[in-house]
């Protein structure tokens, strides 16, 4: 039986303030998202275009995994989260600048260049939780973390869409650009008290050490790879596409997008919170197979708005506990030394994911083969991680 509710955990003044600063920052990104969406569909970009702007959003975690990680393991905690902030204040203001499809690689570019610091805040904020803290205190963080993403993807989307529809585009990027400054404010006044680990060795020395320390621990390898499935719901580009071509008859682009999100996060938050209890290295498998069977079902319905609605809630009812189970059992596994460079490794290996599978819908969709389709060999690959989850359990953990 538990004994720790979420508010316990909220109380810990490290945990509730970086909370904080997650709600503000990830609610700003979502709430920008749908501006940049929007704006790339009123530039009439192609299918491919904006499958390439979304994976601006993923490749810096993998372009940059090794040099994040180390940067993560030696630069202080609170001196790196104001520089990222400040980063992504400055890359949003720039967002303003673009006005036509002309200027799409400029968007992609600055995209890149936030998306690089929010990648780098992240794997910060994973490796400090296991530093602080263990057992329950921190798999209900990371959920708690996972909850606070789908919550701010809802409302972030959601209003995002509305903002954008009634008012503008920059609108929004100041609404955001507002957001990341009350994220920078609350982080004044945090005060951390780690264990200093002295490195002594070089930056490339300690690359390779953990190149290294990850390549000799298989079990890892393949909870990264696990973790890594979660890609599979990268359905940004399906999702503006079915906003474009099937929903834009009912109500506007924006709209579309927000509330179909919003939707499919509310599913997010809702299942973090009540669903979590019942996910463990027992029942994994099968929470893969729901997850597969109910973007399968999705796949048959999307042509037709309310159903994809609806539908939407309940693709999103497992995710936050399949992302931060999966999360928890990497941090376990990992020797702290070596977090932060293992946590970067992790986000690589998940970004890259998420990048393949956006070119992948990109790419066929452009190519005509019909988002239905392509959304039902997603179901299936959640299908394929049940049974290579039941695998690995059978020879790692029993």
């Amino acid at each position: 039986m538990s004994s720790l509710t979420y508010i316990d955990i909220l109380k810990h003044p490290v945990v509730g303030r970086l909370t904080l600063i997650q709600f503000l920052s990830y609610f700003g990104t979502w709430f920008s998202q749908v501006a940049i969406a929007s704006m790339l569909v009123e530039y009439e970009a192609s299918e491919l275009q904006i499958a390439m702007v979304f994976i601006m959003v993923m490749l810096p975690s993998v372009l940059l995994a090794p040099l994040s990680g180390l940067i993560v393991e030696r630069i202080p905690f609170k001196k790196l989260m104001s520089i990222l902030l400040f980063v992504e204040i400055s890359m949003t203001i720039l967002f303003m600048t673009i006005d036509s499809l002309a200027e799409v690689y400029w968007l992609m570019f600055f995209l890149f260049i936030r998306s690089s610091s929010s990648s780098m805040l992240f794997t910060a904020e994973m490796s400090l939780f296991p530093k602080i803290l263990e057992g329950e205190m921190l798999q209900k963080t990371n959920e708690i973390h996972s909850i606070v993403w789908s919550i701010c993807f809802a409302l972030g989307m959601s209003l995002g869409g509305v903002v954008t529809y009634y008012f503008s585009y920059n609108i929004t990027f100041l609404i955001d650009i507002f957001l990341y400054i009350l994220a920078t404010l609350v982080l004044v006044n945090l005060t951390i008290e780690l264990k200093i680990i002295e490195h002594t060795q070089s930056a490339i020395s300690m690359m390779k050490s953990g190149f290294f320390y990850l390549k000799s621990h298989k079990k890892l390898i393949h909870l990264l790879l696990l973790h890594a499935v979660l890609g599979l719901t990268s359905f940004d580009t399906i999702i503006t596409i079915l906003a474009d071509r099937n929903y834009s008859i009912l109500l506007s682009v924006p709209l579309a997008i927000g509330l179909i999100n919003g939707t499919r996060a509310v599913g997010l938050a809702v299942g973090g919170a009540f669903l979590s209890r019942f996910v463990n290295e027992n029942s994994l498998h099968y929470i893969f197979a729901i997850q597969g069977v109910s973007i399968i079902i999705w796949a048959w319905v999307q042509h037709d708005f309310i159903n994809s609605l609806i539908l939407m809630f309940f693709v999103g009812l497992f995710m936050t506990s399949l992302w931060s189970y999966t999360y928890y059992m990497i941090q376990n596994a990992t020797k702290e030394e070596f977090l932060g460079r293992v946590i970067a490794y992790n986000d690589m290996t998940f970004m890259l994911s998420n990048i393949g599978v956006t070119l992948f819908i990109g790419s066929l969709a452009k190519s005509g083969v019909a988002i239905s389709v392509i959304t039902l060999c997603l179901g299936m690959g959640f299908i394929l991680s049940a049974f290579y989850y039941a695998w690995f359990r059978r020879v790692y953990l029993l």
